[in-house]
């Protein structure tokens, strides 16, 4: 098979990128550019699942039931009209709180304090009744559900995601929040613009980097994020036992509704570009990083850059990028090149 037009695409925009394929465990390709292998990419909504995850066994154990109002266990959230808003709604971008401010950068600059960022999404003002309309929750997704998580469990999101799922599959190089010292390791994001200061002043910035973001904050290599979503296709099993149960996994991946057949209640399904099998979840992550499970052909595929540009150019050379990968899959058995 050959895996030169997927390595030229992911070179074509220059800069820091890493690409990985891994099949049945094993390694296909990996390749990489401008970094090295415990470099941490910021993977923006790679995060999503992660969190919808953690929210999915709390129902799983009991704790939480996806369509009582969230209001049951933060009561303050019950204001302007949002006391019948459920979990699931929120999972399934349907609550009607696209945003907790008027603005995504202020969203994004309240992130910096998370008590700051629950006080916005307690204050929000719904756009449209819970349940009636899809649109995307861009970060109020991962402060409504962090903070469902931190009243029914006790324990911050991050602490929740590295004690039930970084800590017990070994991924020592996922971090919800960027922790201090690892500075040097943190990929910078590379605007198209260099005037555009909300990439250059905002998101490199390294109050940002440190702040705890339950829907785009995760910042993880490449490997363990593929090693992750390997668990997943294994239904939750490890060779050291089960570590996440297979019914949790199932549920994240259920369509939210027969109106939306590209999401789950926490990933998107069926994949990017036109050779990805239906069955594929994973998650876009404003196309800088994106990572897709295909059940069919056993696969992982995690590419991560430093490329922040989102539009249609960006989201359609993921695409493409995702259907070399799979053309070289399907082509036969033999591996493309791997690096140390």
């Amino acid at each position: 098979m050959s895996w030169e037009r997927a390595r030229s695409l992911a070179a074509g925009r220059g800069g820091v990128w890493s690409l990985l394929v891994v099949r049945g465990g094993q390694t296909l390709f990996e390749e990489r550019q401008g970094c090295g292998p415990d470099d941490l990419f910021y993977s923006f909504s790679v995060t999503k699942p992660f969190t919808a995850l953690a929210v999915h066994l709390l129902a799983h154990r009991g704790q939480l039931d996806l369509d009582a109002p969230l209001a049951d266990h933060w009561p303050g959230y019950a204001r302007h009209g949002k006391g019948a808003i459920t979990p699931r709604q929120v999972l399934s971008h349907s609550a009607g709180v696209p945003l907790s401010s008027r603005w995504l950068a202020v969203d994004m600059v309240a992130l910096r304090s998370w008590r700051w960022s629950v006080w916005l999404a307690a204050h929000a003002r719904p756009r449209t009744p819970p349940g009636a309309v899809f649109e995307y929750h861009v970060l109020s997704f991962g402060v409504i559900l962090g903070e469902v998580v931190r009243r029914v469990d006790g324990r911050m999101i991050d602490r929740f995601l590295a004690d039930e799922f970084f800590t017990p599959l070994g991924l020592e190089h996922c971090h919800l929040a960027l922790p201090k010292g690892l500075e040097d390791r943190a990929v910078k994001l590379r605007p198209a613009n260099r005037d555009d200061k909300l990439t250059t002043d905002g998101l490199n910035h390294h109050r940002q980097r440190r702040a705890v973001s339950p829907a785009s904050s995760l910042q993880a290599t490449a490997r363990d994020l593929a090693d992750f979503y390997g668990v997943l296709l294994r239904d939750g099993r490890t060779p050291a036992g089960q570590v996440i149960p297979a019914e949790v996994i199932a549920a994240a991946r259920r369509r939210a509704s027969p109106d939306l057949p590209r999401f789950g209640t926490g990933f998107q399904l069926g994949g990017m570009g036109s050779r990805a099998h239906p069955d594929s979840f994973g998650h876009n992550g404003s196309d800088v990083c994106a990572v897709w499970a295909d059940p069919s052909r056993d696969l992982v595929i995690v590419y991560c850059s430093d490329w922040f540009h989102p539009g249609e150019a960006s989201w359609l050379h993921v695409g493409l990028v995702m259907d070399a990968v799979l053309e070289a899959v399907d082509a036969g058995p033999a591996a493309g090149p791997a690096v140390d």
